[in-house]
């Protein structure tokens, strides 16, 4: 991954149009934003919070921004951020994220997966539910895309996708984005797919469970390719067993999949305290039928539940968000992203997880500047 010419925080938001009268603003969008992501960074989970740590810390921002009017009300951040496109604001984070990371590794393996911000819709309302876009290896969000109203990710992942620029990586995507549309979505960004297979594709699903019966009562009659990971955790014991195929004739209506080359079956057994169970998940990809490369790549999108979901609802309190005026719901959760990445992106090697960073962030003035490309 390469990280040269990354865009400050405050050239990113410049441009952006604000929502405001002209005649009744008193602060500048620009210093505004730059406020507010700096606040989340260090460890503000709200307006009120990012308020008061910023009047704490007006003399060092002023180093930066004018800041004639000082530091913005809670109230006046609120507006802002219910008001502000969301859409705009998200393009300003995916501008940032390719000048910090212009060119992903190659396989870079981007998990597509969305989560519910369960406090921040109104009562009787829809809360948010945004699908984001997780470069695993890099430890990176590339972008987000909340799902419309009454909608779901199916529209959503496709909109998301058309913003990425994603050659040479896999995108992996669990099975309510395993439609043929989101496929060639996929293969138009000169990526390649593994999709989850499920009942949400009955037919299909039902095709490769008959095809596992044959296979095993006759392994040696199918070529295949095989790789096996064994992990030791708390207790915990599992094997996946990788089992990859190319005979997608044998499938229900393979012609449905762009660029569809192989399938694979990954039997999951696990031990917990003495008690095992066998778990069998279904595949279909746009790779060759290598088992090691795709038994890892399929790993490997676990950790958008991991490094990210886990990561917004213990370390950023997305859940716990309130925000519930028009766009603030979603534009905070664009800064959480911002935050993440900062922290991911700092080159030096230091201990403690991102709780103990935020903290660092809150708290040495040099540490933050050094985050934000204010140095």
């Amino acid at each position: 991954m390469e990280t040269e010419g990354k865009l400050r925080i405050a050239d990113v938001f410049v441009g952006m149009r604000d929502p405001r009268q002209a005649k009744k603003v008193e602060h500048d969008l620009v210093e505004l934003l730059v406020v507010a992501v700096c606040g989340v960074l260090a460890g503000a989970d709200d307006f009120v919070e990012i308020e008061e740590w910023g009047k704490e810390k007006l003399v060092w921002f002023r180093q930066y921004l004018k800041l004639e009017k000082g530091i913005p009300s809670h109230d006046t951040f609120g507006r802002v951020f219910a008001a502000i496109d969301a859409g705009a604001f998200g393009a300003a984070f995916r501008r940032w994220v390719g000048s910090a990371a212009p060119v992903l590794a190659q396989d870079e393996v981007v998990g597509i997966d969305g989560k519910t911000s369960r406090r921040s819709g109104k009562v009787g309302g829809t809360p948010l539910h945004l699908v984001s876009a997780f470069a695993a290896g890099a430890g990176l969000v590339l972008g987000q895309q909340a799902t419309a109203e009454k909608s779901n990710e199916k529209t959503a992942i496709p909109e998301l996708l058309a913003t990425l620029a994603l050659e040479g990586c896999i995108v992996t995507i669990d099975a309510m984005g395993t439609q043929p549309s989101i496929a060639q979505a996929i293969r138009d960004r000169g990526a390649n797919y593994i999709l989850s297979v499920k009942d949400n594709q009955p037919t299909l699903a039902e095709s490769m469970q008959d095809f596992l019966e044959a296979f095993q009562a006759a392994p040696d009659k199918t070529p295949h390719t095989v790789d096996e990971v064994v992990e030791k955790d708390h207790g915990r014991l599992e094997v996946r067993r990788c089992v990859a195929f190319d005979q997608i004739d044998c499938l229900h209506a393979p012609e449905r999949w762009p660029g569809l080359a192989s399938f694979a079956i990954i039997a999951s057994e696990r031990t917990i305290r003495g008690k095992t169970t066998l778990e069998h998940r279904f595949y279909i990809s746009s790779l060759p039928a290598d088992a090691a490369r795709l038994n890892r790549s399929i790993r490997q999108h676990w950790r958008v539940e991991n490094s990210l979901h886990w990561c917004m609802d213990v370390i950023f309190g997305d859940d716990q968000m309130r925000a519930r005026t028009q766009h603030a719901a979603h534009n905070f959760a664009i800064m959480r992203h911002f935050a993440l990445n900062l922290i991911r992106l700092d080159p030096v090697t230091r201990k403690g997880g991102l709780k103990v960073r935020r903290l660092i962030a809150a708290t040495s003035d040099s540490y933050r500047a050094q985050l934000l490309g204010l140095v």
